[in-house]
């Protein structure tokens, strides 16, 4: 049985903190052209329960897209969060805590658009560009 716990974690310098509760931890790799671009490599984020986000300190948003925004330290610039406009949700990059809160690997996004020089091993749902899509920016009717 999962039990929630709260998780903390940090930026590289330590300026920004972040705190969120986890009732089923899990990683996420996504591997669209924005967050390879933006992380130079795919963006790891780690699961964490709904409007439990908690952010202290000098942290800046870029609106990356009509649908998405990124989060990073003012100070040091470390990636903090990929954020969905819509409802406001913030996932924590999983390089935050120490060692990702023990998380395991679960989803990946945009698999079709992972460069061919790298794969994550193991068993866990591959989602590609039109899935991940419909799954962040449904279209409204």
């Amino acid at each position: 049985m999962n039990e929630t716990r709260d998780i903390s974690g940090q930026c590289l310098c330590g300026a920004v903190t972040v705190s969120a509760m986890a009732s089923k931890p899990i990683v996420r790799a996504c591997h669209c052209d924005m967050c390879r671009q933006h992380t130079s490599a795919m963006f790891m984020s780690l699961a964490t329960d709904e409007g439990s986000v908690k952010i202290n300190g000098p942290a800046k948003s870029f609106r990356s897209s009509e649908w998405a925004e990124r989060g990073f330290c003012e100070v040091c610039g470390s990636t903090l969060w990929y954020g969905t406009v819509a409802n406001g949700e913030r996932h924590l990059a999983a390089g935050l805590f120490e060692n990702a809160a023990d998380a395991p690997l679960k989803l990946e996004f945009f698999i079709d658009k992972c460069p061919s020089g790298y794969a994550l091993e193991g068993k866990h749902r591959k989602m590609n560009t039109e899935e991940t899509i419909a799954l962040f920016a449904p279209e409204e009717d």
